[in-house]
């Protein structure tokens, strides 16, 4: 078996086209949130979600370097996964946006461990960070799972650009 090389970047693959042909695979939309001391609230869409282990429950997702939240979701305790439900893109676009408070008038509660958990999703897990790990231009955060919870309905899903329904 050959050996891989991560110092090697692909210089045959044209970075708009991979991310075209990325497209083409539908995922799900999920929102990962977080309490840091003092208070304050961080939350970030992402589709790069993906169980990883049943025993132990691990879980795993990506944020590119140059996230806003970067140093938050490092610094973080632990993050609650939120699987959105097919009626939140609004939510999924207002927590992909930088800038405004993105909890302002968002319902949500709080876990045991203080971390939000978002109001109507289908799933959520609370995880403790397990590892991370450092991937061309994004962080690969590995969670081992404390606590999940699920809600039977469609789920949000990212399609060719595009919000779409998963039943």
């Amino acid at each position: 078996m050959p050996s891989l090389s991560p110092s090697v970047p692909s210089t045959a693959v044209d970075s708009q086209h991979f991310r075209q042909a990325l497209s083409q695979f539908a995922t799900g939309v999920t929102i990962v949130t977080a309490a840091l001391p003092g208070g304050r609230l961080v939350g970030v869409t992402i589709n790069s979600f993906n169980s990883v282990s049943l025993d132990p429950p691990l879980v795993l997702w990506s944020l590119a370097h140059t996230a806003s939240s970067m140093a938050a979701f490092e610094a973080a305790a632990g993050y609650v996964i939120n699987v959105l439900a097919d009626n939140q893109a609004d939510l999924a676009q207002r927590f992909a946006r930088s800038g405004d408070d993105r909890f302002d008038a968002v319902d949500f509660t709080l876990s045991p461990q203080g971390m939000p958990v978002l109001a109507g999703t289908v799933a959520s897990f609370e995880c403790r960070p397990r590892s991370r790990y450092v991937e061309g231009d994004h962080v690969i955060f590995v969670g081992a799972v404390e606590r999940c919870q699920f809600h039977p309905h469609r789920s949000l899903g990212f399609h060719r650009g595009r919000f779409i329904a998963i039943s």
